[in-house]
Order: C-alpha cells, then sequence, then structure tokens
C-alpha cells in the first residue's frame, strides 16, 4: 500500500460500509411503508361476509356485490356510501381513524355489517 494515501483507504472504507449498510436499512423501510393493507367483503345472498371485519388504521377495504341483486354500501355514520354496485362490481374505502364503522344497504336496509378499525 502508498504511504503517501494509505489513510484514505483506511477512513474511506469503513465510510463505503456504513453508507452501504444505511441505504440498506432504508431501503427496507420505504418497502415497508408502502406496503398497502387490504380487505374484502363479498356481498352474496343478500348478507355481507364477513358481517363483523376488524381490520388496522390505514386498510382499504373492498366490497364486492357477487348477487344478481344490486346492492349498496352506507356508513350509519355518513362516513362512506355507494352508488349502486351491480354484480361483480366494486366499493372501496380506506379507513384511516380507529373506531367501529356500521353500515347497511340502502336498497335492502335488513342487511348490515361493521368494520372494527383498530
Amino acid at each position: 500500500m502508498n504511504k503517501r494515501y494509505g489513510w484514505v483507504a483506511g477512513v474511506v472504507t469503513p465510510v463505503v460500509v456504513a453508507v452501504l449498510l444505511l441505504a440498506g436499512s432504508v431501503s427496507v423501510k420505504a418497502s415497508d411503508q408502502t406496503s398497502s393493507t387490504t380487505a374484502a367483503v363479498t356481498i352474496d345472498n343478500f348478507s355481507f361476509g364477513p358481517q363483523t371485519l376488524t381490520v388496522a388504521a390505514g386498510t382499504t377495504v373492498t366490497w364486492t356485490n357477487r348477487d344478481d341483486i344490486p346492492h349498496t354500501v352506507v356508513s350509519t355514520d355518513g362516513v362512506f356510501k355507494s352508488q349502486v354496485r351491480d354484480t361483480d362490481e366494486k366499493f372501496s374505502y380506506t379507513f384511516a381513524k380507529a373506531g367501529t364503522y356500521s353500515y347497511y344497504c340502502s336498497v335492502h336496509p335488513k342487511m348490515t355489517g361493521k368494520v372494527v378499525v383498530q
């Protein structure tokens, strides 16, 4: 090793290793933050399934109508409201805050469900 530049190699190598280690940990965190959480509710035989769904805050819930009859998904608190959904049509809502969100079908009010956000 050249005596004149020997100190550079001694300093640069640990710095490069540190940068690579930090870069690796940053990319792991970035991928964790960009992952999305989803959950599904099926509308079938005049019911929501599951009737009660528990999810984490930030989860996007998608309702899919599998009935041959049109349905809606309407929050009892007015937080969300879908248009009429025909067979195989979907409605999604992202739950940002913790709480219990009851909902029903406005076409068939006896159809009810609940999303519990923790």
